[in-house]
């Protein structure tokens, strides 16, 4: 007895035909079958990119952390007042092994924050078991950031984009700028930050006056242009769920959710001041 995982592109008389995913395709005769049942279609190779390495291609294109391991979790924090707001440059990744029992790695992370004046903070896959872990032990969800981590193929994307007609790019080493001008105004950008192959899209903005002309499509079109040019084969973003025409945008271009995160603060901290 073997199997056999694939599209059945054909059924003959005597025979079917199946083409496995990698290979050549396979004809099995009808009487040898003995058993069959549909599969789902198996996951794009972006979204079985584990939610630790999607998390880590995002970690050098925030606000420049200093970084410090605690096995595969990964503490970061800003010195100084810039970036001081941001809670994902200023918090734990938990995400992966610490190499150490839960309790002692939560004692770490709040010795590596508490003396540098900043909260106390991890952040975890949303409704993760191990989010469950460190609720049990008195750590408190703050109020989501509900921007759920989209990805997808950049050549697809680019193939339904469309023009990138007046759209002018710059590219200066890992950035990508994307302006559009009207009459000598600007009235859209868009940026982008290359990590190897992946994009990173950021900071789209349309005039108010000029939105819903599809200036934003434009706009993405002429950064994923440049953004292939440079290698990119993936793209990503953060986008908030309740930004409607954002997400339009994206999902017509092929990005799909891939991980949502959460941020739980250490029990009796206050805010950094």
């Amino acid at each position: 007895m073997t199997d056999v995982l694939g599209t059945l592109v054909s059924w003959e008389v005597s025979s079917c035909v199946v083409a496995p995913e990698t290979g050549p395709a396979v004809s099995i005769p009808l009487d040898e079958i003995v058993t069959g049942k549909p599969v789902p279609a198996r996951a794009s190779v972006r979204q079985r990119v584990s939610t630790r390495e999607a998390e880590i291609r995002a970690l050098p294109l925030w606000t420049s952390p200093t970084t410090q391991p605690l096995g595969e979790w990964v503490l970061r924090v800003v010195e100084g007042e810039r970036g001081r707001g941001s809670r994902r440059a200023n918090s734990c990744l938990a995400i992966g092994d610490p190499g150490v029992r839960l309790d002692v790695a939560l004692v770490q992370v709040e010795a590596f924050y508490a003396p540098r004046g900043r909260d106390v903070l991890v952040q975890v896959e949303a409704d993760s078991e191990l989010e469950a872990a460190v609720v049990a032990a008195g750590w408190r969800v703050l109020e989501p950031l509900d921007a759920p981590y989209l990805v997808g193929s950049l050549v697809m994307a680019l193939r339904v984009a469309g023009s990138d007609d007046d759209v002018a790019t710059a590219v200066v080493e890992t950035r990508i700028l994307s302006r559009l001008e009207v009459d000598g105004e600007e009235v859209g950008r868009v940026r982008g930050e290359l990590n190897g192959d992946w994009l990173w899209v950021h900071g789209l903005r349309v005039d108010e006056e000029r939105r819903r002309q599809g200036l934003g499509r434009r706009l993405m079109a002429g950064l994923l242009r440049a953004g292939a040019e440079q290698g990119a084969s993936t793209v990503w973003l953060e986008v908030e769920r309740d930004n409607t025409p954002a997400w339009m945008l994206y999902a017509g271009l092929g990005l799909r959710e891939h991980h949502r995160c959460h941020y739980l603060r250490a029990p009796e901290t206050s805010a950094a001041t």
